[in-house]
């Protein structure tokens, strides 16, 4: 079932599975009624960018828009949401994978999905928008079950997206709630064509059409009856004839189904599965747990045999399946009726469910699908087979940028207990959230591994998980150099006694021998870390190694070695597709240097934007980073006679000071920074240069449709203090409009798009 992802076109696709039928527009089942008039009118809206096809489930919102695909002209872009795409990166790699089925979207977009670090709103957005707006073939963009998208970055995401929609193309939302558009503006500006539940009601002769093709025979008065009754709800309708199919009465169907709220689920209980065989019904609802069916899974989860013959035979009947493929191997049941049969399992045998939902993970895991395997061992609530899944999706997830992911099963694992008995999962997560943020959550997850850690009956046996605790702790530095030199040297040793390889490891016993003042040893693990980093594919830590190569080389006045250290480890970066991330700021800050040392001042200016967008990524987490990529960065601005760039990372640095205090060499070379520019007079007006590390942050989110609330949200902050921040940067960049700092932060490279 899932597909991986694979090279098309020439592009380097990220290591994401993907589920090839969230791509593929559902099959159309024979005997659908033809919604004639409503195609029509989607054909003809031309001068609507935006659909919003938008009503309660049942009323043929992905019906509509699979035969106005069948009948249009236009290639159609097609992506299946479910509740694993409540991550912006995987959301955005099938829309990507989507679009570029109909016309490439190039390498940098795929490279920005793939980048572990790289920023949604900041780099993934803009370069897919941009994707997008240039396509040269019209194209259908469909969003199927939108309304289960509830993470607010994509939202935020679909709504930038929004407003790419090239000339001739469309973005269609499918959707039981108002999709993640400024639908407001968009009606006001005549560009969003909307399609309701009234238009979706099926006419009086469309529901007898619909009756005789589910081979139901009725009199004029009673189909006028059914269709009163069920207001033209064309599930109602259906499951009305699929009960009067079973031997039951017009007259009782439609009593049963009156009322406007359409709570059917006893009408099915009393009316249609009452009818069934019993056999079947318990097929019905215990594969109901399922998410997607197939043969083979539903043996394993009844603990039975011959069901891919049931699945084929209950599509053919038309009962509310619907096939995910052209082979007639895997199915879904309708939403709705999948619902119904879930409250009918529910009420008659609540304890099966999560024995069914786990022998599910089970066959999952069986086939090496994990994740879904995970998903299905956290519905049904095991939370030692999930945490031990946890474990081994942690560092591909870790790699394919999927942080939200990541954070979720955290979540629910902490909520569960999860962590106790797996030590390594506290480990992955202080190191998930010391790059990808808050650090204050790093803090919190590497106080719970130093409890850890000081229970010796707990870490026996595991010494490849004390290696990465040991570099962890090594990495925040909360203790001094001389604490994170000896966190270094145990992480070698238990590594090398699991003969684990961690080019990251040996790179922080040299940048904590550096830091003790021991250039000349330090540098020697900085080239084994190199030679390592190389061979194993660690590309960030590879980078960094080279760029603290070039700093060492710079304290030895050996310029022309610094700048061979410092343009390798760009090259590293580029070649690896990484322009977001943790190494990317002392990369372009050493650039700088170097660039200022040789005079090329327009190169050094480049290099100082690159690291002024990426600086906020370096936090208190990584202590040692944070203040060398400032540092450097202070000396050419000083050396441009930009103060106020340099006041700023000087107060940033102060900062990280307060916090880690102990950092060796690095405090000392602050305070030389510090004492020079007391002695610089003169003042310059706000500039760009002095966006502080939280105003950059923010900048990326300005560009959303978030409003300050909403951006507050994200970040963790109040309205006013977004507020603030926003006017600040307005007043940096000369703008007077949150547009127009959009605008101009594009101009000056702070943002993309």
């Amino acid at each position: 079932m899932p597909s991986q992802a694979s090279r098309v076109h020439g592009v380097r696709r990220p290591a994401l599975e993907l589920i090839a039928s969230k791509l593929t527009r559902p099959l159309i089942r024979p005997g659908t009624v033809r919604r004639s008039s409503l195609i029509d009118r989607l054909a003809h809206g031309e001068s609507c960018p935006i659909v919003s096809v938008v009503a309660p489930a049942g009323y043929g919102k992905t019906t509509l828009l699979s035969q106005w695909a069948e009948r249009s002209s236009q290639a159609f872009a097609w992506v299946s949401v479910d509740e694993a795409d409540n991550d912006p990166k995987v959301l955005l790699t099938y829309v990507a994978y989507a679009l570029d089925a109909i016309e490439p979207v190039g390498r940098r977009v795929f490279d920005a999905l793939a980048s572990p670090a790289s920023s949604v709103p900041g780099s993934v957005v803009p370069r897919l928008g941009s994707a997008f707006a240039s396509m040269t073939s019209p194209v259908v963009l469909v969003l199927d079950d939108a309304h289960l998208l509830h993470n607010s970055e994509c939202r935020a995401a679909l709504s930038v997206l929004a407003d790419h929609v090239p000339a001739g193309s469309r973005l269609a939302f499918a959707a039981r709630e108002e999709p993640p558009v400024r639908v407001a503006r968009l009606r006001a500006e005549g560009r969003i064509l909307e399609i309701g539940p009234g238009e979706l009601s099926l006419t009086r002769d469309e529901a007898a059409a619909l009756l005789r093709a589910a081979d139901v025979t009725l009199g004029e008065a009673d189909v006028t009856e059914l269709h009163q009754r069920t207001e033209g709800w064309a599930a109602g309708l259906y499951l009305a004839a699929l009960a009067i199919r079973e031997d039951g009465s017009p007259g009782s169907a439609a009593a049963s189904l009156g009322g406007g709220d359409h709570l059917v689920s006893q009408y099915v209980e009393s009316e249609l599965l009452a009818r069934i065989p019993r056999q079947r019904r318990e097929f019905l609802t215990r594969t109901a747990v399922l998410e997607r069916m197939s043969g083979p899974l539903c043996d394993a989860v009844l603990d039975t045999h011959g069901s891919a013959p049931v699945l084929a035979d209950l599509a053919k009947s038309n009962l509310l399946l619907v096939p995910l493929d052209r082979h007639g191997q895997w199915y879904r049941y309708h939403h709705l009726f999948r619902d119904m049969l879930l409250a009918e399992l529910e009420r008659l045998d609540l304890e099966l469910i999560p024995v069914l939902r786990r022998r599910a993970a089970g066959w999952f895991l069986s086939h090496d699908q994990l994740e879904a395997a995970l998903e299905y061992y956290i519905a049904a609530g095991d939370v030692d087979d999930a945490a031990r899944l946890v474990e081994r999706l942690y560092l591909p997830t870790d790699r394919q940028g999927r942080h939200t992911t990541l954070r979720r099963w955290f979540r629910w694992l902490e909520d569960h207990g999860g962590a106790e008995g797996h030590p390594f999962l506290p480990v992955g997560a202080a190191f998930l959230f010391q790059t990808a943020g808050p650090p204050a959550e790093a803090e919190r997850w590497a106080d719970v591994v130093d409890r850890w850690q000081h229970e010796a009956a707990a870490r026996a046996g595991d010494p490849a998980t004390e290696a990465w605790a040991a570099l962890l702790q090594a990495c925040l530095c909360r203790h001094g150099v001389e604490q994170m030199r000896a966190d270094a040297d145990e992480a070698a040793r238990k590594a090398a006694a699991v003969g684990l390889v961690a080019p990251a490891i040996t790179l922080m016993q040299g940048i904590a021998r550096i830091l003790c003042g021991d250039l000349g040893g330090g540098d020697a693990f900085l080239e084994d870390a190199a030679s390592a980093g190389a061979e194993v594919g660690s590309h960030e830590v590879f980078a960094i190694t080279l760029a603290e190569r070039s700093l060492v080389a710079i304290a030895c006045g050996d310029w022309g070695q610094a700048e061979a250290f410092a343009s390798q480890a760009d090259t590293v970066l580029r070649h690896a597709g990484i322009e977001d991330g943790y190494a990317t700021p002392l990369v372009y800050a050493v650039r700088a240097r170097t660039a200022w040392h040789r005079a090329d001042m327009a190169a050094a200016q480049q290099q100082l934007s690159r690291a002024q967008r990426l600086r906020p990524a370096l936090t208190y987490a990584l202590p040692h980073l944070a203040v060398q990529a400032r540092l450097e960065l202070i000396r050419v601005y000083l050396a441009l006679g930009d103060l106020m760039g340099a006041r700023t990372l000087m107060r940033e640095i102060d900062e990280v000071l307060r916090r880690r205090p102990l950092l060796g060499t690095l405090v000392g070379e602050a305070r030389a920074l510090r004492t020079q520019l007391s002695k610089r007079r003169g003042y310059d007006s706000p500039a760009a240069s002095s966006l502080t590390a939280a105003e950059l942050r923010l900048l990326p989110l300005l560009s959303t449709h978030l409003t300050f609330a909403g951006i507050g949200r994200e970040l963790f902050l109040s309205p006013n203090t977004v507020k603030t921040q926003a006017v600040s940067i307005y007043r940096k960049l000369g703008a007077s409009t949150r547009n127009d700092a959009v605008a101009r932060s594009r101009e000056l490279g702070l943002l993309e798009g």
